[in-house]
């Protein structure tokens, strides 16, 4: 009997998407065809696989960026696909073609990412940049390339000497500057101004002031928590006075915020953030005019003012937020939702409120890092750079 012949490639990309469409929930619906055209049918049962063992929504969208981009990295530098798992040599590569030296690349043309490579990933829309990259995404897409190796069942080459050796020298070469997520905080006054932007009684008015509110005083909610937050987290606590120091005075409405999961709790820890006064008034209000009693809290909503079901992406939230700043008449290339994060920590810095107590708000797990902000807000402030005024 003769050998089934192998089914055309169109058929295995469509089958592709098909396994991917259970994957809906975490992974947006125009990257579904590219990842189908780029992943193999092992990258796709990798993912599916991580799907079931319960790796969180967010985790398993970074995984499934990243191996995208590797896989197509993989095809433009050598016409072929990752080889799992992948050798040493191929590791270094990837950092050589993305962590060089500009002054290097001035005198050799063919120092870095090569013409063609950078070309054909442009064209997909995976390169946006022509300098090197950022030490961290470098960095990241390793360690996801790493993690994808292990859930195969296969030891890879990330801990050999000579790829430590090859990162550590291409990072001192690329001396490319840290840049912030969002170039500028929103501190109060500028919340103040996108409140001001959704002060109409739509119901989208009303999710927004919601949405920006609840971000920025829960201690700067990442977008992602945002998005994911559902009505079951939510739990009303006793009223608190308005004046610590006078117990028996007039008291604001709180609300407590489990955060389950996130980026620095686990699902199964006790964490959880507090909102009093104002914020807990204004989402109060949205639940009750958008009919919210179970689920998701921030939602979509289609042209014609209808509540959807689904939740907000993380991306959403993001558009949301620039939407609102230029409806302000600030410059929306200027702010992302990460400024909701910074500009609370800038915020308790210039009000004097000492970091730990912030810290139990924001929920930073590196003292280091929030307290980058504060140093920010005390050097602006402050009177070291007033010497000759």
């Amino acid at each position: 009997m003769d050998a089934p012949l192998p089914k055309p490639a169109s058929d295995q990309k469509l089958r592709r998407a098909e396994a991917l469409d259970a994957l809906d929930s975490v992974l947006p619906f125009d990257r579904r065809d590219f990842l189908a055209d780029i992943l193999t049918d092992d990258d796709v049962e990798t993912l599916r696989h991580l799907a079931k063992e319960g790796i969180g929504e967010n985790s398993l969208r970074a995984l499934a960026s990243d191996l995208g981009y590797l896989e197509a990295w993989s095809l433009a530098a050598t016409g072929f696909s990752l080889p799992w798992p992948a050798p040493e040599a191929l590791l270094i590569k990837f950092v050589a073609h993305h962590l060089w030296d500009f002054s290097k690349r001035e005198t050799d043309p063919a120092h870095g990412m090569p013409a063609k490579v950078a070309i054909t990933l442009k064209a997909e829309g995976l390169l946006r940049i022509d300098g090197p990259h950022a030490p961290n995404t470098v960095r990241r897409r390793l360690s996801s390339w790493s993690t994808l190796t292990g859930w195969r069942g296969l030891k890879g080459k990330f801990n050999a000497p000579g790829l430590r050796s090859a990162i550590k020298l291409a990072v001192r070469a690329s001396a490319r500057p840290r840049g912030r997520k969002s170039k500028k905080a929103v501190t109060a006054d500028i919340l103040t101004a996108l409140l001001k932007a959704c002060a109409g009684d739509r119901l989208v008015d009303l999710r927004d002031r919601a949405l920006l509110i609840t971000a920025f005083a829960s201690g700067g909610r990442r977008r992602s928590e945002v998005s994911g937050l559902r009505l079951e987290q939510l739990a009303d606590e006793t009223p608190v006075p308005v004046d610590p120091k006078d117990p028996d005075g007039e008291k604001l409405p709180c609300l407590k915020i489990r955060l389950g999961r996130t980026k620095t709790t686990q699902a199964d820890t006790d964490a959880f953030v507090l909102l009093v006064g104002r914020p807990v008034l204004v989402l109060k209000d949205w639940l009750e005019r958008a009919a919210i009693t179970e689920g998701a809290i921030f939602r979509g909503i289609d042209r014609w003012g209808n509540l959807e079901k689904r939740a907000l992406t993380p991306q959403a939230v993001n558009l949301i937020l620039k939407r609102r700043v230029a409806e302000a008449g600030l410059d929306p290339a200027a702010f992302s939702a990460h400024g909701l994060r910074s500009g609370y920590l800038t915020e308790t810095a210039r009000r004097g409120i000492p970091l730990p107590e912030a810290m139990q708000q924001s929920q930073h797990r590196s003292v280091q890092q929030a307290s980058n902000y504060y140093n920010d807000a005390e050097r602006t402030l402050g009177r070291a750079a007033r010497l000759i005024v």
